[in-house]
């Protein structure tokens, strides 16, 4: 996959604050350098409470399911490397939380697109829950038998975050491994092709939505 010379790492950007083209420009020049970003504050409390309150109600109607690994075919379940739950996510979700969710992606997704010539055409995202004790091992979120999965998206639910609590994101950037609080209302974009990560395993429950934007669009045999 090639990328523009106008692809970079996004700075930590807070989408209360305007963000001139100019400025875009400039952050979204360093993704080729740091291939992340942590944008604070995507979306206000109360829609993150609300997100969060909806993934919780449906942990405890059994509406989650275990995570597996691998796509299509090589799909499988292995509890030694993932043992967190998912719900894959639909653009007409009861809940407007999620609706406002899905147009702030379409935002970001037109912005890549604008200014680092990505030619994404589609999303996928999914409810993820690590329960007290569970975790990811060190991966890669581009499949081997297909590059659909361009950028990495993670919005963390979380109702506040300390070091005690465990459930960092540790990414495998070039400066070294770096560790990412999974804060309410954080946005984390990274390079599903070139960033190694894991989810270090939580001392308490961990929420957030999780997903990619896609080169093709869903639907289409990617998971």
């Amino acid at each position: 996959m090639v990328f523009s010379p106008y692809f970079c790492e996004l700075f930590e950007i807070k989408m209360s604050v305007e963000i001139t083209q100019d400025q875009w420009v400039e952050r979204f020049d360093q993704l080729a350098e740091k291939d992340y970003v942590m944008i604070d504050g995507f979306l206000d409390e109360a829609t993150v409470r609300s997100l969060r309150e909806q993934i919780i109600a449906e942990e405890e109607e059994d509406r989650l399911k275990t995570a597996g690994i691998g796509a299509n075919d090589g799909f499988q379940v292995v509890r030694a490397i993932r043992n967190d739950k998912i719900r894959w996510l639909k653009r007409d979700e009861e809940n407007p939380s999620a609706g406002l969710f899905f147009e702030k992606m379409e935002e970001v997704k037109a912005l890549l697109n604008r200014f680092c010539f990505l030619s994404l055409s589609d999303f996928e995202f999914h409810f993820a829950h690590y329960p007290q004790g569970s975790f990811y091992k060190r991966h890669l979120d581009q499949f081997k038998e297909n590059d659909n999965r361009l950028i990495t998206a993670i919005l963390y639910l979380n109702d506040g975050w300390h070091e005690e609590d465990g459930g960092l994101l540790r990414i495998y950037a070039e400066e070294g491994p770096k560790d990412i609080y999974p804060l309410g209302g954080r946005l984390l974009l990274f390079r599903s092709d070139k960033l190694e990560h894991e989810v270090l395993p939580t001392e308490r429950d961990r929420y957030s939505i999780t997903g990619w934007l896609l080169h093709k669009p869903a639907g289409l045999g990617f998971l």
